[in-house]
């Protein structure tokens, strides 16, 4: 009780609500690329299941990953998977409707959610538990009220992606450029980007660039051999 009555648990229940509101954007996109290749009955199911599966990933990574990020060469790894994600997610999109359309499966769905969220939350983690201070009740806490500002993000993801198809082209550019982003932000080119600070915004472009144009070009290709 004395822990519930404490202003500063509030305090930092509310800072890790809002750091996860600001930092679940990229995965809220991520889950609903994933999903929107189900059937309409899946869907929901594989947003639920990946939100909570990458909630308790998050929960877990937070005890390692301040000594993961200091491994070189890790988020170059992270980053070049992201950037394959987001190829393989840009490739599922569909040019027909209806009967013609293709189901990818669930289960795999939710495995490149949590491949995803594994990569994004590596450095997000560490934000949340600095809010905790050391408080793993707080942190539970502050991630279990987080999934459903997550699966409303992504149901809401879905519906636009469905009514605006460009939205599928702007949310892989998105985990192009967090896949870029990560690249960068590896502790082996740390005095690379000190000295040139620019490059980490340059990279996160390349990422973006690089998912659209190659994303596109599979897709144009895939489009083609189906005509033959």
């Amino acid at each position: 009780m004395e822990l519930l009555q404490s202003t500063d648990f509030w305090i930092g229940l509310v800072k890790i609500i809002w750091i996860n509101i600001i930092l679940s954007g990229d995965n809220a996109v991520v889950i609903a690329m994933a999903a929107r290749s189900l059937p309409p009955a899946q869907q929901q199911k594989a947003v639920l299941f990946g939100s909570g599966a990458a909630v308790v990933l998050r929960i877990a990574l937070t005890v390692v990953a301040a000594k993961l990020l200091a491994l070189p060469y890790l988020q170059i790894v992270g980053g070049l998977l992201l950037l394959w994600i987001g190829l393989q997610l840009l490739s599922e999109e569909e040019d027909g409707d209806g009967e013609s359309k293709e189901y990818g499966s669930m289960m795999a769905a939710v495995r490149t959610i949590l491949l995803a969220d594994l990569v994004m939350s590596l450095d997000n983690v560490i934000a949340v538990a600095a809010a905790a201070q050391g408080s793993m009740v707080l942190l539970v806490l502050g991630l279990a009220i987080s999934i459903p500002l997550v699966i409303f993000g992504s149901t809401l993801m879905i519906k636009l992606m469905e009514r605006f198809p460009i939205i599928v082209m702007l949310g892989a550019a998105l985990i192009g450029w967090v896949g870029g982003e990560t690249i960068a932000s590896d502790v082996s080119l740390k005095g690379v980007l000190a000295a040139n600070p620019w490059l980490h915004y340059a990279a996160a472009a390349a990422g973006a660039l690089f998912v659209v144009a190659v994303g596109r070009f599979l897709q144009r290709r895939a489009h083609a051999a189906a005509g033959h």
